[in-house]
């Protein structure tokens, strides 16, 4: 066995479901061990691609997921989508491998460049090392929740394993490696991570001893909480649930974490830019946010001006350097966001008198009413400005809430267009939004999608993309037919780059770098082999009723010809923050 065949089984036998690349000369042989022992490889048509399809499957699944990609080009033609990943902290493991000859076309200084863009760095050094260094890097992304490119040198590839590696890899494979348990206790001195409670390892005693009583005093106090949960409470709905109704909370999200609170009657939806008129209200009105697993990034508090100055402010988080760097903060809680509201919870204990359900905290009967009629953007009047040959993206977004099926997943591509589906498309629950805006590079939403489906084939995939976005990305289409995905990808067609057309437009410089002429989509996405209908008006959703009811034995796209003439409202704030 080589080293390439070795770091491939020890994936393998460390639990990796899936992994997404193209492959080229220097990462043949790794990614068919990969297959030959159990992993699902899922060949994308870009290197751009395979990396969000990985970071959405690892965001969809709560599992490392593996990217693969060649030497040098492949590392950077990965590289947008790396570096998407590694700022949303997504559990993903880069298997690049590397030249060691310095005359190489290919060389390049891979370290320097994942670590540019917020990437761990690791390398396996030798045929005698390969299983502690795949393991650790491995434990690096699955614990310390980041991106890790594991630079695989060529000549190392090669290397024959001697006998005791040999072995090793063997025994991993047959379920026994009990040799190589102890690797994760030796992580966290050598990559400084701290980690969430269930992973068994032991976070530095002390770092939450006085806060958390602290937290609970301030929650006791508080008359008009608000939870506001991040893509850091995913799994732990209950026990924010379970205290919020012991304190009165209203709940709200960050865009990635929509629907995290879907069904409750004190769900306020997302917070920021995509919030409601009736959220931004009662968030303005708090007395106390506490923000679970949430950054409070520009977005989220549109920069700042969502929560009051004599608001208080509380962050919980894993991670102790991502405490106040946003915004500043009254109380910093480290630590893991079930444990803590679990044991907040204990130590107000058992409610008291005039602490009955929906009578606290922010929980009025008339905040319930308002919620129940208010609380939807859908529930927001607006003219409809569809004309003969376009329609009103709001239109169109409710007529395929309506029509699709409950049981979705929605990913949401950047530009313009995109608070339409984030605020207009319901989803059943945190885990079926995937938002992959981090980096906010347009392209990557159709990846997006490819990797949730592939994580959750049990729910229909939704893509919505701009016109911009989509073209960028359709090479995927035929990873989409290829892979016999039943997925709805949604294009919301200006003809332009819309979010520069509204943002320069109006000052009177020149267009014409960012406007097009009309492209048939539609049939463009029949080549590839979906079916395709064109929508200009309401009416033309009928198409969509008609997919829905059939095998959907091939994808669908909708072409929707959407108005062009006003821009989105949250453009500007976007603009702020560049």
């Amino acid at each position: 066995m080589n080293v390439a065949e070795a770091v491939g089984a020890v994936l393998a036998a460390l639990g990796v479901r899936a992994a997404f690349g193209v492959v080229g000369s220097g990462n043949f042989h790794v990614t068919n061990a990969l297959v030959e022992h159990g992993v699902r490889y899922v060949a994308a048509r870009h290197e751009g691609g395979a990396a969000t399809m990985a970071d959405a499957y690892a965001r969809m699944s709560g599992e490392v997921a593996v990217l693969t990609v060649h030497q040098g080009p492949g590392l950077t033609n990965a590289l947008t989508g790396v570096t998407e990943a590694a700022k949303s902290r997504t559990p993903l493991l880069v298997l690049a491998p590397e030249v060691t000859s310095p005359t190489s076309n290919f060389r390049i200084d891979q370290t320097a460049l994942a670590e540019a863009v917020g990437a761990h760095c690791a390398r396996v050094g030798s045929a005698a090392t390969v299983v502690d260094d795949t393991v650790m890097a491995f434990l690096a992304a699955l614990l310390g929740r980041r991106t890790v490119v594991l630079n695989l040198p060529l000549d190392v590839q090669a290397e024959t394993l001697p006998d005791e590696a040999d072995e090793a890899v063997r025994e991993l494979l047959a379920g026994r490696g009990g040799a190589h348990r102890d690797v994760a206790s030796r992580v966290p001195a050598a990559w400084g991570l701290t980690f969430p409670v269930e992973s068994g390892i032991e976070e530095p005693e002390g770092l939450t001893s006085d806060e958390l009583p602290r937290l609970a005093r301030m929650l006791a106090e508080a008359e008009r909480p608000v939870f506001v949960a991040g893509r850091g409470a995913r799994g732990a709905r209950r026990e924010l649930e379970a205290l919020g109704e012991r304190v009165g909370a209203l709940f709200a999200t960050s865009a990635v974490a929509k629907g995290h609170f879907h069904g409750s009657p004190w769900d306020l939806d997302v917070s920021g830019g995509f919030a409601t008129p009736l959220a931004a209200e009662l968030i303005r009105g708090a007395d106390l946010v506490v923000g679970w697993g949430c950054s409070f990034t520009m977005w989220t508090t549109r920069h700042g001006a969502l929560i009051a100055p004599e608001t208080r402010v509380v962050q919980v988080d894993l991670d102790p350097d991502a405490l106040g760097v946003h915004r500043e903060i009254d109380l910093g809680v480290v630590g893991d966001v079930r444990e803590t509201a679990r044991a907040v919870a204990a130590l107000l204990g058992e409610p008291g008198a005039g602490d009955e359900a929906g009578t606290r905290g922010y929980r009025a009967p008339e905040i319930a009413g308002r919620i129940a009629r208010e609380g939807r953007w859908r529930d927001v009047p607006y003219e409809d400005l569809s004309t003969e040959g376009r329609i009103d993206p709001r239109t169109l977004t409710i007529g395929l809430d309506d029509l699709l099926p409950q049981e979705r997943l929605v990913a949401v591509d950047s530009g313009n267009f995109m608070g339409y589906p984030s605020m207009f498309l319901t989803v059943p629950d945190g885990g079926a939004f995937c938002f992959t805006q981090a980096y906010q590079s347009i392209g990557l939403g159709l990846a997006t999608a490819i990797g949730a489906a592939v994580a959750r084939p049990d729910r229909l995939a939704v893509a919505a993309l701009g016109d911009g976005g989509a073209l960028m990305g359709v090479a995927e289409l035929e990873t989409v037919v290829r892979l016999g995905l039943p997925m709805v990808v949604v294009v919301y067609d200006d003809d332009g780059y819309g979010a520069e057309v509204h943002h320069f437009g109006p000052h009177g410089f020149p267009l014409g770098a960012v406007t097009f002429p009309p492209a048939d989509i539609a049939g463009i996405a029949r080549g590839f082999g979906f079916e395709a209908v064109t929508v200009r008006r309401e009416e033309d959703l009928s198409g969509v009723a008609e997919w829905l009811k059939g095998p959907r034995d091939r994808p669908l796209l909708v072409h929707a010809k959407v108005t062009a003439d006003r821009p989105s409202w949250w453009l500007e704030e976007a603009f702020r923050g560049h």
